[in-house]
């Protein structure tokens, strides 16, 4: 079995910051991409950055500049530094990441974690 588990989300102020955490356990062999996307109310679920197993990041143009992904591999973890905070950051803010295990590899999401900005 594996579980990612998400934290860090909240009620932030617009300018304010936000960290976001999400840590994988279980029987686990090694896991490659990670990532966050987020989905607001009536909305589809977006990308807002992914990084792999090497460190290289991609980040969606809305958060660019604003938000960064990082991941501690010792740790299993995978982080959402969020800076400059909008009212249009809203949403439930889903982890995801690509798990390799003894009997294969799979994408696995957490249970989501919600980030509200407003004043």
């Amino acid at each position: 079995q594996v579980q990612l588990v998400e934290s860090g989300g909240g009620l932030v102020q617009p300018g304010g910051s936000l960290r976001l955490s999400c840590a994988a356990s279980g029987s686990i062999f090694s896991i490659n991409d990670m990532g966050w996307y987020r989905q607001a109310p009536g909305k589809q679920r977006e990308l807002v950055a992914t990084i792999t197993s090497g460190g290289r990041t991609n980040h969606a143009d809305s958060v660019k500049g604003r938000f960064t992904i990082s991941r501690d591999n010792a740790k299993n973890t995978v982080y959402l530094q969020m800076s400059s905070l909008k009212p249009e950051d809203t949403a439930v803010y889903y982890c995801n990441a690509h798990i390799t295990r003894i009997v294969g590899s799979s994408w696995y999401w957490g249970q989501g974690t919600q980030v509200t900005v407003s004043s």
